[in-house]
């Protein structure tokens, strides 16, 4: 699904102060109560039973929509090439979950309004433009086209914010770097220490988030899926010191928001304590810089 685009023209992103300021008001843990998915319901396919909002009418043109990139990769999510357009390749691993349950958190604890509705979106700029963040996932595979190289570019140095996660190990960061060296042939990133603001905005962490998938987790307990190592978030900057992207290498925080409901010592260990206080300080980090 496209969501209509909110904006006519233009890159009016930045939300006000004020709209965010009632961020500080959050405890330092999301509430322990998280709501059990039953997946065999399949009276509600669309929300997946998550708690429906409204957005009143004379705002609903300024509300946050989290943004989930569609892409191609080679190997898709269960071979094979493709992955791209309306098939669920490795660009919806987690979706619509991850998205809803991240949607309906930040709407709960955070003075945003946020639009209740999954955007998808291409890497195409008439999308792009209407969405100041965008969320990548799993894209140790991925392979931008020509078009998207350029339409990604222009994005992100006038103003826009990407976020990538989900990708472990050498192989996958090494496909990764080589695609954004495409993007950005005459730019490197930068590794992000734990005394960046990014860690402490909001949430202050005492480490850089590992986040497992839950089902490598109840196998052996590790956060290092594939014996990748310790995790890294490494940035992007534009000429005038703003952050354009944020990658988050061996990690998965998007499990942490899709999977939150189904063990409680999954959900106190990591998503209550990693996957959303990390997530809520790159989207504040992201739209007040």
């Amino acid at each position: 699904m496209i969501r209509r685009p909110s904006r006519s023209a233009g890159f009016s992103w930045r939300l006000p102060t004020f709209a965010l300021l009632a961020i500080l008001a959050l405890t330092c843990a999301v509430p322990a109560d998280a709501q059990r998915r039953d997946r065999r319901d399949d009276r509600d396919r669309d929300r997946r039973n998550t708690p429906e909002w409204t957005v009143d009418p004379a705002f609903q043109n300024d509300v946050f929509s989290f943004a989930r990139l569609r892409y191609e990769s080679w190997g898709g999510s269960w071979g094979g090439w493709g992955g791209w357009g309306g098939g669920r390749g490795r660009w919806a691993t987690d979706a619509p979950d991850a998205d809803l349950n991240l949607m309906f958190r930040l709407q709960q604890m955070t003075a945003l309004k946020v639009n209740p509705e999954v955007t998808y979106i291409d890497i195409e700029p008439e999308q792009l433009r209407h969405y100041p963040f965008v969320y990548m996932v799993e894209p140790g595979r991925l392979m931008f086209r020509d078009e998207e190289v350029t339409a990604l570019r222009d994005y992100l140095l006038n103003g826009g914010f990407i976020m990538l996660d989900d990708f472990w190990g050498e192989e996958d960061w090494d496909n990764v770097r080589r695609e954004f060296a495409r993007v950005f042939p005459d730019r490197d990133p930068v590794e992000l220490e734990i005394d960046h603001p990014i860690f402490h905005i909001i949430f202050d962490l005492d480490e850089k988030p590992q986040m497992p998938g839950i089902d490598f987790y109840m196998r052996g307990g590790r956060s290092d899926e594939r014996n990748s190592g310790p995790p890294h978030y490494w940035a992007y900057y534009d000429d005038k010191g703003r952050m354009m992207a944020i990658f988050c290498h061996n990690t998965d925080l998007g499990d942490g928001w899709e999977r939150e409901g189904e063990d409680p010592t999954y959900f106190r260990r990591f998503a209550e304590k990693m996957a959303y206080p990390m997530a809520i300080n790159i989207i504040y980090y992201a739209m007040t810089h």
